[in-house]
């Protein structure tokens, strides 16, 4: 996983899975990083996921209440088409801006 900031945005570029033992890494780091930041939003690059569980679904969503606690939001970009379906299932789609690029990912 890669953080950067751009702004008051964390963009995380996700591994190619997102799984309990990756997520258990995610969570430690963003929650670092919100507390040692001013974290308006954090962006997902989702474009070298292939696999994500549920732990990886509780993740996003638990990074999305996070984020709605300190007034800020959740958007991701690069899902391909078997990540999309998932996050349209899990209902992620309707909590976080679903986006195309990283450009549209960081516009308010």
């Amino acid at each position: 996983m890669e953080y950067e900031l751009v702004g008051r945005n964390l963009v995380i570029r996700l591994p190619e899975e997102l799984d309990h033992h990756s997520c258990q890494t995610l969570r430690q780091d963003t929650e670092q990083c919100l507390e040692n930041y001013d974290i308006a939003r954090i962006v997902l690059d989702f474009s070298a996921v292939s696999f994500m569980d549920s732990t990886g679904i509780g993740v996003i969503l638990g990074r999305y209440k996070r984020m709605r606690e300190l007034g800020g939001d959740v958007a991701l970009y690069g899902a391909g088409r078997r990540i999309r379906k998932l996050i349209r299932m899990s209902g992620i789609e309707k909590l976080a801006r679903v986006c195309e690029t990283e450009a549209d990912a960081l516009k308010r």
